[in-house]
């Protein structure tokens, strides 16, 4: 397990580190394209995007309990729950996240936050209403692993820099769009044009490739914590027999949830935050081999 663990914070701190490049990249290729090399330009935008990241750092996590229509509990409004989040926390040295339900039959969860000082963990009620203890403490074990893996910032940050790279785009092209053609290089048009078509399209990947090695991670985390990778695993199966896509849905929180929040498609293998649920138990049951 611990193999597995180390390995997957490998990788997603490189994933990280190109994302954080491929920005400055696009920053870059504008300035040189649109504003002759000009480095107040260049600093401009990558001043402006990190103003903008450090915003949704802090304000990200409530707009996604929000947005998700999610209701903070005591444990008297749900012992069983509550109580499990608490021992939980206990045995990973964590402090007492705040608890929320969301209000929906789909089995789900997700867990936000900064940090583990400021961090919350929602459960749907149908995630209640169909699973055992050890499949529930399962779920919530890889939940608080988001959070002692610090995943709920690394997400947060990422989407924020998706975000960004979509709006640098946008200015590319229409500033492509608007541009004289007679007083600019075609070559350099061109290259805008593909640029602003594309930057999109790499940074969705470069997410979802953060949000699949962060989802095995927590895997990993989850199973370890509770010493029991077969509750996980079995958890996992269930969600994915009845279907994990919540009523109320929002692609922008998506890559939070335990399981796949939205409805399938025919490209929701290509561009989903997750790995396969198959994937997700095989690992979980070797694991469990050799543990």
């Amino acid at each position: 397990m611990y193999s597995d663990i180390a390995k997957n914070k490998r990788k997603s701190v490189y994933i990280m580190v190109f994302f954080l490049a491929f920005v400055a990249g696009l920053i870059y290729l504008f300035s040189y394209l649109y504003a002759g090399k000009s480095t107040g330009v260049f600093y401009g935008g990558l001043i402006g995007s990190i103003v903008y990241v450090i915003f949704a750092y802090y304000s990200g996590s409530k707009m996604a309990l929000s947005i998700n229509r999610a209701k903070e509990i005591q444990k008297k409004d749900n012992p069983r729950l509550f109580r499990m989040v608490e021992n939980l926390a206990i045995t990973e040295g964590l402090p007492m996240p705040k608890v929320y339900i969301m209000n929906d039959p789909a089995p789900n969860a997700f867990a936000t936050g900064r940090d583990p000082n400021s961090s919350a963990i929602c459960v749907t009620s149908g995630l209640l209403d169909i699973m055992s203890d050890t499949e529930l403490q399962g779920v919530l074990a890889h939940e608080l692993g988001h959070i002692k893996n610090y995943d709920i910032r690394v997400t947060m940050v990422a989407f924020a820099l998706t975000v960004v790279i979509s709006l640098i785009a946008d200015i590319i092209l229409r500033v492509t769009f608007f541009s004289d053609r007679e007083n600019n290089n075609q070559g350099a048009l061109v290259l805008g044009i593909i640029a602003a078509i594309l930057a999109p399209l790499v940074a969705t990947f470069i997410q979802l490739a953060i949000s699949r090695q962060r989802e095995y991670l927590a895997d990993a985390t989850g199973a370890l914590a509770t010493r029991y990778p077969e509750g996980l695993a079995s958890a996992l199966e269930k969600i994915g027999k009845v279907g994990s896509a919540t009523k109320h849905q929002n692609s922008s929180t998506a890559h939070l949830f335990f399981a796949n929040p939205l409805k399938k498609s025919a490209i929701s293998g290509l561009f989903s935050t997750h790995p396969p649920i198959e994937d997700r138990v095989a690992r979980l049951r070797k694991m469990g081999t050799h543990a």
